[in-house]
């Protein structure tokens, strides 16, 4: 397709179809086929069906779970594209694996984000596009153009029907202080923080509350939801601290093991995700309400390609949004 003068291709890889698709119709790029195939022994192989010479490629892969398997698919796509002679390759990745271990915590530990990015810019990639990055920091890991978008504007949107309430924003942990300090610009609401102990990965002992939730309506604002275990027991601390009522937002939902029964049967009255990874069974829940961030990457694919500033699609894209 051409888009103001430049050759363009959309391709989508295996973990996130259907925002494939909502980034197609959003940016009027109809998706390009390509043909991913296993060996017997697990080995990836993949075939661009068409010519791809001098165009200017996007990607969408999510590196989510199986993670290994999508980030193996991105690089081996990376590698296709440079030798079918590219013009430029950007990876349009919503949720960015490995984004948590952005830092040495013991002495022997690798900074695997680190790593990942090597290997994107190593595989050919000229830019990458993610949503929310677990840390600002990683942005310096690339060599190359990284777009790190926010999800907040579209997650507040959610609450607007409670706006009159005495709202406070909540982070789970110190950690994401920041994050819940620019959430809460969005209400003019306070802010409390909930001092966490981690005895061990993916296991979270929520142990004061730190801040008045007394009488208040409290939103709990993370990047990512794993286990759920962070967000459940954070909930318990809030209300046992006598929060009236106590909603939760995230933009990446891991949903690992049983996280998905284990919200649904949590006291939380509802849990506002993106759908940067792709859960088809979350469709089915009460208490889950999932938003599209389609509509921001596709605008961002034409203003990349047109040369035009990003920023301005933030002021925009939630202005006329339905609130609910």
């Amino acid at each position: 397709m051409i888009v103001d003068g430049k050759k363009v291709q959309l391709f989508a890889l295996s973990s996130n179809k259907r925002i494939a698709e909502e980034i197609s119709r959003e940016s009027g790029i109809p998706l390009s086929s390509c043909t991913i195939s296993r060996f017997a022994d697990g080995e990836i192989s993949l075939n661009i069906d068409d010519s791809v010479r001098g165009n200017h490629i996007f990607v969408v892969q999510s590196t989510s779970k199986p993670v290994n398997e999508n980030l193996m698919e991105v690089l081996i796509m990376c590698d296709a594209l440079k030798r079918a002679s590219a013009s430029s390759i950007t990876i349009i990745m919503p949720y960015f694996g490995y984004s948590r271990q952005d830092r040495k915590a013991k002495s022997r530990q690798p900074i695997t984000a680190k790593l990942v990015a090597d290997l994107i810019q190593t595989a050919g990639a000229n830019r990458v596009i993610s949503i929310d990055l677990h840390a600002g920091q990683i942005q310096g890991f690339f060599d190359i153009p990284i777009d790190n978008f926010p999800a907040a504007p579209l997650l507040a949107s959610r609450f607007d029907k409670i706006r009159h309430e005495d709202i406070v924003v909540v982070s789970p942990d110190h950690g994401g202080t920041t994050r819940a300090r620019a959430f809460a610009r969005f209400f003019d609401a306070s802010i409390a923080i909930i001092d966490k102990r981690r005895p061990e990965p993916n296991v979270a002992v929520a142990m004061n509350v730190i801040g008045e939730v007394k009488g208040k309506t409290c939103i709990l604002i993370d990047d990512i939801i794993d286990t759920g275990g962070t967000l459940v027991a954070a909930t318990e601390a809030l209300l046992a601290e006598g929060a009236v009522k106590v909603y939760a937002c995230a933009t990446h939902a891991v949903f690992s093991d049983d996280a998905l029964q284990k919200l649904e049967n949590s006291k939380m009255e509802k849990i506002v995700v993106t759908n940067t990874i792709d859960h088809p069974e979350i469709k089915a829940s009460k208490k889950i309400i999932v938003l599209s961030i389609g509509e921001l990457l596709g605008k961002s694919i034409c203003n990349i390609v047109k040369d035009e500033p990003i920023s301005q699609i933030f002021e925009n894209i939630y202005k006329d949004r339905d609130k609910a």
